[in-house]
């Protein structure tokens, strides 16, 4: 099932999960639009430098640390994802706490290994 994933913290640069996670989402067919400092292309995904309107976001994936995402609780929650996962590095009890009064669905998992052992 395709599930419109939203990378928040996307990188060109290959090295990175978040780049890793384009890849690997791209390959097992799920839409992916990200949002990251810096404009680039990564598996034909265009990286937005800016908050985008998006609509029908199933997944966001969280590769910024706790402290950067505090600018973009209210737009994630706007967004009205069906969950978020907090990759490794990313847990944020405060903006779970935000996240579960809005009713959203959160989990602290790594992008990769559910796309691996096919719990995506």
């Amino acid at each position: 099932m395709n599930k419109k994933t939203l990378v928040l913290g996307a990188s060109i640069k290959p090295q990175r999960y978040s780049n890793i996670a384009i890849n690997r989402l791209v390959n097992y067919k799920h839409e992916v639009v990200a949002i990251g400092l810096r404009e680039g292309i990564v598996s034909g995904v265009t990286i937005d430098t800016h908050l985008m309107p998006y609509k029908d976001i199933h997944t966001v994936t969280l590769y910024l640390n706790p402290e950067r995402q505090k600018a973009f609780y209210d737009y994630l929650i706007a967004l009205q994802p069906e969950r978020i996962i907090f990759n490794p590095g990313t847990e944020n009890s405060e903006f779970q706490n935000l996240l579960k009064q809005a009713g959203i669905y959160f989990e602290e998992a790594c992008t990769l290994v559910l796309l691996g052992t096919n719990q995506y």
